[in-house]
């Protein structure tokens, strides 16, 4: 069996998978990892199942020991990454030879990184899937000493790269109306939208909290409502009138009012946004979501089709015309004119 020995992990790292659907009624919602598009970006890297548990690594990454070859692939926030002390590309599968050293640094933009080892882990079944699901007790952080076994990996291939949806840096935000959003007037409507909100250091897979300049944002009654179900991409207003978006493992019932709620297809670019990161909100109607959204899925669905060799080799090309196999050769026997 192959596996990685943890020697040394940053301090918010544990394994994810795709969440666990079905259990709201029974207090736990999906839970899952916090960039789900990192996951599909990793299964198209090693041709596996998008559902295979990957680790998730908050801002800092960690070295670990190969017990085998192994093959892994890296997504999520750019993090630095070394296999013993050679540079890899990030958003790309590689070979892991084994007693080979791979060292994952602090992330440079974004926050989530992802490690995936062909086959994914495996790591003890909860409910039915592996990953943690820490606000409930499920699974545990990561820990120096830990030994990481990998399911049977039936794939061969390296050396594959893609270029990822960008999510990493904030911006644009788009959401749909709520079960309390008529409850806010216009113009706090008009104004929550106009605003360019800061991601908050206060923020974890329950919540991130959004700092502004300004005054807050209140609802009409917004004291007489009752708690009832939430789900992740609510956005609660705090009493004193700031947003809180509910992320991954968020609470299954809230008494806040919801202003809106972010589309599935955009709440990892919150999860990655950095510290500081501006975010700012776009409503749109339900038709409009739901057209952005089955995009979003088929985007996902199709994750393979955009995964190409980092080294281009033109006997496996189809289209070679698509293709810029000359850009940077040199002569050897140009004189140099410089």
């Amino acid at each position: 069996m192959s596996a990685l020995i943890v020697r040394s992990i940053g301090p918010a790292c544990a394994i994810q998978d795709l969440g666990r659907p079905g259990f709201l009624a029974n207090g736990l919602t999906r839970g899952g990892a916090s960039d789900p598009t990192a996951l599909y970006e990793g299964a198209a890297l090693l041709h596996h199942a998008p559902e295979m548990a990957a680790l998730e690594m908050a801002g800092m990454g960690g070295t670990f020991e190969a017990t085998a070859d192994m093959r892994i692939a890296l997504t999520g926030a750019d993090m630095t990454a070394t296999i013993d002390g050679d540079p890899v590309h990030w958003n790309a599968s590689h070979l892991l030879p084994k007693g080979a050293i791979l060292a994952i640094g602090a992330a440079r933009r974004g926050t989530f990184g992802y490690l995936h080892v062909g086959g994914g882990f495996d790591t003890p079944l909860h409910l039915g899937t592996r990953g943690s699901h820490l606000s409930a007790g499920l699974g545990q952080l990561i820990a120096v000493g830990d030994t990481l076994n990998a399911l049977a990996d039936s794939g061969t291939e390296t050396g594959l790269h893609l270029i990822p949806e960008p999510r990493l840096d904030g911006g644009t935000i788009r959401v749909v109306p709520s079960v309390q959003t008529d409850k806010f007037s216009d113009e706090t409507r008009a104004r929550f939208e106009a605003t360019k909100f800061r991601r908050d250091p206060r923020g974890n897979r329950q919540g991130m909290r959004m700092d502004f300049d300004g005054d807050g944002f209140h609802a009409s009654g917004q004291l007489n409502i009752v708690s009832e179900i939430v789900v992740p991409g609510d956005i609660q207003i705090t009493g004193d009138g700031t947003p809180f978006v509910l992320m991954h493992e968020c609470q299954t019932t809230g008494g806040y009012p919801r202003i809106g709620t972010v589309l599935p297809a955009d709440l990892s670019k919150v999860s990655q946004a950095p510290i500081g990161g501006t975010l700012q909100f776009e409503f749109l109607t339900f038709d409009q979501a739901a057209t952005i959204q089955a995009r979003a899925n088929t985007s996902l669905a199709n994750m393979r089709r955009v995964v190409k060799p980092l080294v281009r080799d033109p006997a496996t090309m189809q289209d070679l015309l698509s293709y810029q196999l000359i850009s940077g050769a040199i002569s050897a026997t140009a004189k140099d004119e410089g």
